[in-house]
């Protein structure tokens, strides 16, 4: 048996890339019989600190949070620069962008990763941790995403 490289093997979100979050949101509420969660549009890159492929980038996106027990779906609506959401809307258009793992010790695990030919592609900070995204597609067929609350 091979080692558990995120070091959980509990999904905590699956992220979906849409084009109108608005209707998105409606949707999905409406089909859960649930009240709409607020929309939240991420954090500057002055507090965000986003890298996109290595480059600092003012990548923002609307989001909202449906809470479904152990896993939370969030819409993820892009804004602006690039970034792996706008990809994945240019590319797939509405769809599932990536699925996302609670971790400890993010440096370890992108280590692991990156020498299992899967390195980093997007991170940021958001109030109280950080999201790391692991270019895993060829392999996975979907992003992984690594979130560190501190």
């Amino acid at each position: 048996m091979s080692e558990n490289i995120l070091g959980t093997d509990q999904v905590c979100q699956v992220g979906l890339v849409v084009r109108d979050i608005g209707k998105a949101l409606d949707a999905y509420c409406t089909l859960l019989g649930i009240p709409c969660p607020p929309v939240v549009i991420t954090d500057a890159y002055e507090k965000a600190q986003t890298m996109y492929r290595g480059q600092p980038s003012l990548a923002q996106a609307k989001l909202a949070f449906i809470d479904l027990g152990q896993v939370q779906i969030e819409l993820i609506e892009p804004i602006g620069a690039p970034s792996t959401w706008k990809d994945g809307l240019d590319e797939k258009g509405y769809s599932v962008h990536r699925i996302a793992f609670k971790v400890k010790d993010t440096p370890q695990v992108v280590e692991k990763l990156t020498q299992q030919g899967m390195p980093p592609i997007q991170q940021g900070q958001y109030t109280g941790g950080m999201y790391t995204y692991i270019d895993s597609a060829k392999k996975l067929g979907v992003i992984l995403e690594l979130l560190e609350n501190f």
